[in-house]
């Protein structure tokens, strides 16, 4: 028999010894792999994020500044429904240093017959809107019409079926693909289908502000400041001149969950080391331990004939074999779990949160691979020189 065909029947023989030691491999496997996937998957979803965020500036009313988190409300999805009168708009558009002025309209439900989970709809117009028509460009090339809807990735429905909201009949047109931001969770509409939906929020008697007029509010107004300008100035000067408003830097609101998405990245990054230096120096001293054991093992093989090299070989051919079901099973394992349980990874950590695409997977796939299988031979190496110098006669003496 060759080294190879004694590796394997070693490897056969000694199950559970080989368990133990792929398990050992396949924690180093999921380690690189899963903490490969979730921090780009945080890094994706904040560069969403920020694109998500192209304005520079957003305006909102200063009562929902004082009642609503706006970071939670805009950059999170959760649901709010807040109002100030459409005039705002024209007055935001005047302030200095203002390129574009873009209105927005939000309405929250407390349960939509589309999804079993409370729905942000969110009111744009399709002519002026630089931030959210472009996502919905990829996805619906056409010009949406009244009562027509574009539903984010997570929304429950099918492009062509009907949804309820309010008592109102929409149509899902299209459905965004993946962004892992509060697109996702929404569903997005024209100017006419928002205000229609909005009156009927406003007959049901859910609104509790004074003085309603659902054909003239809007929720938030976007800006783009125009080259040349200071951001800060121009988030000034309205706060400054526009009453009734709050203006707030987009750069300022998404700062903190880049903070947070910076301290969970090192987190993970900490233990996805922790668990590598861990497995590694464990391997290490498992190989070194089984080394021992086996010196009469190896002695009878070089009576029978084997030389140095082929005992060498032995070790390394097993920890190889080992190495190699351990690698592929954790990498089965922190796949299916970060795959399988994407959802519930970025409602756990309250973050954005984009799986790479899959050619990114692919590659941190065989880095993973490639690191563990080189690591079961890498930890065996010194077991497998000390053992091929074991003095024959005398370990058989001792035995």
């Amino acid at each position: 028999m060759d080294a190879l065909q004694l590796s394997i029947a070693n490897v056969r023989r000694h199950a559970g010894r080989s368990a133990l030691l792929a398990t050992l491999v396949a924690i180093l496997s999921a380690a690189l792999f899963g903490g490969s996937v979730l921090v780009a998957s945080l890094r994706g979803g904040l560069e969403n994020l920020e694109a998500r965020m192209g304005a520079d500036v957003i305006v909102a009313p200063k009562t929902a500044a004082s009642k609503f988190d706006l970071e939670e409300v805009v950059l999170e999805g959760v649901p709010g429904s807040f109002y100030m009168d459409a005039s705002k708009l024209g007055e935001v558009a005047q302030v200095e240093g203002v390129e574009l002025a873009s209105p927005q309209y939000y309405l929250s439900t407390m349960k939509a017959g589309c999804c079993s989970f409370p729905v942000q709809i969110i009111g744009i117009d399709p002519e002026t809107d630089f931030t959210i028509q472009p996502w919905i460009d990829h996805a619906y090339a056409r010009e949406l019409g009244d009562m027509d809807v574009v539903a984010g990735c997570n929304v429950t429905g099918a492009p062509g079926s009907d949804v309820q909201f309010y008592d109102q009949t929409c149509r899902i047109v299209a459905k965004l693909d993946e962004t892992g931001t509060s697109l996702d969770n929404a569903v997005f509409t024209n100017v006419a289908t928002i205000k229609r939906l909005i009156a009927a929020f406003e007959a049901r008697g859910i609104n509790t502000q004074a003085g309603f007029d659902p054909e003239n509010v809007i929720s938030l107004v976007q800006i783009k400041v125009a080259d040349g300008y200071d951001v800060q100035t121009v988030t000034d000067t309205i706060n400054l001149y526009v009453r009734g408003v709050k203006a707030v830097r987009s750069r300022a609101m998404t700062s903190g969950i880049a903070d947070s998405m910076a301290a969970m990245s090192g987190i993970v990054r900490a233990i996805a080391v922790a668990a590598c230096v861990l497995s590694l120096l464990v391997l290490a001293i498992a190989f070194t331990m089984l080394g021992r054991q086996r010196t009469r093992e190896f002695a009878v093989l070089r009576v029978i004939g084997a030389s140095r090299g082929m005992l060498v070989r032995i070790v390394l051919a097993e920890a190889a074999i080992i190495a190699c079901v351990g690698a592929v099973a954790g990498l089965v394992v922190a796949a299916a779990c970060v795959l399988g349980f994407s959802q519930a990874l970025e409602q756990a950590l309250g973050l954005p949160f984009l799986v790479p695409g899959a050619g990114t997977l692919a590659l941190y796939a065989v880095m993973a691979l490639v690191v563990s299988v080189v690591a079961g031979p890498a930890a065996s190496a010194i077991s497998a020189l000390r053992l091929s110098r074991v003095d024959t006669g005398q370990i058989l003496r001792e035995e």
